[in-house]
C-alpha cells in the first residue's frame, strides 16, 4: 500500500484538526419544524438517540477537531439528516462498512437509524477512532471500529454494503472501496452535482471491478432542504 496522508477524513466538509478557533459553547444546531419533520420520518423511535449524537457532535466533536465550529447551525440539515435519509437503500441485516468514517457521518448515523445493520467504521486517525468508540459506548450502539485505511483491508474483509461520504472522486474512491464489496454487494457513495459526470469518468475502473450496475439516486424526506444524492454501484455476482 502506498504511503500518503489520510485524505478521506480531511476532505470531508465540516471536519478539521483540533480547533484553534474560539468555540462558542452556547451555539446550538437549528432544529425547527422542518428538521423535526424530516428527523421523525427518517429516524422514527430512534430519534432520541440521534439527538444525543448531535449533542456529541456539537460539543466534544468540535472540541476535539472532528467537526468545524461553523457547522453547528446546519448540523441537522446538512450532516445528520442528509446522512440518515439513505438508510432506506440498505437491505435488512446487511454488513455495512463506512470508509473514512471521521465523525461517524454517515456510518454511526446509519447504525443509530437501523439497529438491524452490522456496521463497521473504518477510520485511519487515532483521535477519531477514540472519539467514535467513546460516543458509541455512551449511546449504547453496537458498532465495530477499525483503525485502518480501506486499502489495508483489501483481501481480508468484504461487506454487503460499503458507504463513503466526501472521500474522493469516484474513480479513486472505487479503487479503495470496491475490493471491500462482496459479490452482489454495493457501494453507496454520497455525492453532489457532479455525480453523473463522476460515474462516466470512472467507467474504466468500474469495468475492472466488475460493476454490473451504476446509478445515481436521490433520497428525500419531508422537511429536508436538499435531497441526498447517492451513487450506487453493484458488483456482479460471482461465477458459479
Amino acid at each position: 500500500m502506498s504511503e500518503r496522508p489520510a485524505p478521506r477524513a480531511s476532505a470531508r466538509p465540516g471536519t478539521t484538526g483540533p480547533s484553534e478557533e474560539p468555540i462558542d459553547t452556547t451555539a446550538r444546531p437549528e432544529f425547527g419544524p422542518d428538521e423535526r419533520r424530516a428527523a421523525a420520518e427518517i429516524f422514527g423511535d430512534r430519534l432520541a438517540l440521534v439527538e444525543r449524537f448531535v449533542d456529541h457532535l456539537c460539543t466534544s466533536g468540535i472540541e476535539r477537531g472532528l467537526v468545524g465550529p461553523r457547522e453547528v447551525p446546519r448540523m441537522w440539515q446538512r450532516h445528520v439528516l442528509g446522512c440518515g435519509v439513505f438508510h432506506e437503500l440498505i437491505r435488512p441485516d446487511a454488513r455495512v462498512c463506512d470508509v473514512g468514517s471521521g465523525a461517524g457521518l454517515p456510518g454511526l448515523v446509519l447504525a443509530l437509524a437501523r439497529p438491524d445493520l452490522r456496521v463497521t467504521l473504518v477510520e485511519p486517525m487515532d483521535r477519531r477512532t477514540t472519539w467514535l468508540a467513546e460516543v458509541a459506548d455512551d449511546l449504547g450502539v453496537s458498532v465495530e471500529i477499525v483503525r485502518a485505511r480501506a486499502e489495508e483491508l483489501h483481501g481480508q474483509r468484504t461487506f454487503d454494503v460499503v458507504t463513503a461520504r466526501a472521500v474522493a472522486a469516484l474513480d479513486k474512491l472505487s479503487r479503495w472501496c470496491l475490493p471491500l464489496v462482496a459479490s452482489s454487494g454495493e457501494l453507496l457513495a454520497m455525492k453532489g452535482r457532479s455525480a453523473e459526470a463522476e460515474v462516466d469518468a470512472a467507467a474504466k475502473v468500474l469495468r475492472k471491478f466488475k460493476v454490473s450496475s451504476a446509478e445515481v439516486l436521490t433520497c428525500d424526506a419531508n422537511g429536508l432542504e436538499q435531497p441526498t444524492t447517492i451513487v450506487r454501484l453493484v458488483r456482479a455476482a460471482a461465477s458459479a
